[in-house]
């Protein structure tokens, strides 16, 4: 059994590696957190240049409705990825996935709501 921090890290590698593999690049920064039967995954700078330059390029509303579509479309199409190599780190079985992308500020979060709480081992104190 894994402290909570343990199992954090290794959803953040996890997921970076996802994102790298599946999305054709890594996020700059991204931090996993366990909160009861939740796990938060919180991406910082996804966007690819050509993202960036679609949502630039057109109209506001109109960029931003087809990125969010695009980006929901892939996460759900990897879902068959995901929920397995999540499943495989936390030891619990996924029950939903949620996503969301900031055209503004490039980050992307991925909640996972989970059949039960993780089992971790507490931290030993120094």
């Amino acid at each position: 059994m894994n402290t909570q921090g343990e199992i954090e890290a290794a959803i953040c590698q996890s997921m970076s590696r996802f994102q790298q593999e599946h999305m054709g690049r890594g996020p700059k920064d991204v931090h996993a957190f366990l909160i009861g039967d939740l796990l938060l995954i919180r991406l910082q700078g996804v966007l690819t240049a050509a993202e960036r330059h679609l949502v630039g390029a057109l109209p506001s509303a109109k960029g931003r409705d087809l990125l969010k579509q695009v980006r929901t479309q892939l996460i759900e199409m990897a879902r068959p990825v995901l929920e397995p190599m999540i499943q495989e780190i936390t030891g619990a079985n996924i029950l939903s996935l949620h996503h969301d992308i900031s055209t503004v500020t490039g980050e992307e979060v991925v909640i996972f709501t989970l059949a039960s709480a993780v089992q971790v081992r507490e931290k030993k104190p120094r």
